[in-house]
């Protein structure tokens, strides 16, 4: 593989794009969505070459680290300069703001701006700095699914799967801290501040939050009938909650399928 490609591993950006397809469908109501979808593939691209950046920004900053958990990659193998990952990933970034400014939307182009704003003051500053980097990945993972809205020109019929993805995500973050504990001598995570059982607490209040929410379109009637598949995410997530404490790494995968599923379940809804 070609060591740039490597570095920005595009094929990670496959659930950004699934974001923005199902967010799209969901707040066009359905079929509806395809009439902007010149704007949605615009979308798409933007939203892969934004996580191909962070992927740089990401090796650039854990250069040092990886040398020994990652040391395949690019820039701990020799393959890459770390200046180079730097570039890279600040010419991506610099490149998805660029590409916004194609919508002729100012929603869209100032969600692309923060996001990548965001992004960069994650990798070189927040990232050390425990939950306050949790909630910002969460937020970057919620902004995906308000620029799917935005683009169909309903960002306010994402609000809910945002919202939602914003809170299991803080969770997942979370117990992705507790399984990483080792290894993270020298980063403030919750984990090492309160401890490894209390910030389970934690994760699992926000993954049950994400379920109260979820429940919100179906008791307002925003949804039809087929929304009622969201318990099986639901109970994905009570599981995840369920098992932190004991399996960490099984509960933030079991979140990451059961949010896959949440956006399914948002899909029969419109339907």
């Amino acid at each position: 593989m070609n060591k740039y490609l490597h570095l920005l591993r595009l094929q990670n950006g496959i659930i950004g794009v699934i974001g923005i397809i199902a967010s799209a469908f969901i707040a066009a109501d359905g079929t509806d969505a395809f009439d902007s979808w010149m704007k949605i593939i615009l979308a798409c691209a933007i939203v892969v070459i934004f996580m191909g950046g962070g992927n740089a920004l990401n090796d650039y900053v854990d250069r040092d680290i990886d040398v020994v958990s990652h040391p395949e990659r690019p820039v701990p193998s020799g393959r890459i300069k770390p200046k180079h990952a730097l570039y890279t990933g600040c010419l991506a970034l610099a490149l998805a703001v660029m590409l916004s400014l194609l919508f002729w939307d100012v929603l869209c182009i100032v969600i692309v701006m923060a996001a990548c704003v965001l992004m960069l003051l994650y990798e070189l500053v927040l990232k050390q700095r425990g939950f306050v980097g949790n909630v910002t990945i969460a937020a970057l993972t919620g902004g995906i699914f308000l620029l799917g809205g935005a683009v169909v020109g309903n960002i306010e019929g994402t609000f809910v799967l945002a919202g939602m993805a914003v809170l299991v995500n803080i969770g997942r973050e979370i117990t992705k801290d507790i399984e990483d504990m080792e290894g993270d001598k020298g980063r403030r995570t919750l984990p090492m501040s309160i401890g490894k059982k209390r910030a389970g607490i934690v994760a699992a209040v926000f993954y049950l939050a994400g379920v109260a929410l979820s429940v919100l379109p179906f008791i307002t009637g925003t949804f039809g009938v087929l929304y009622a598949a969201i318990v099986i995410p639901d109970v994905m997530f009570i599981y995840a909650s369920y098992i932190l404490f004991t399996d960490p790494r099984a509960s933030q995968k079991a979140a990451k399928f059961a949010m896959l599923a949440a956006l399914a379940a948002f899909m029969l809804g419109v339907i």
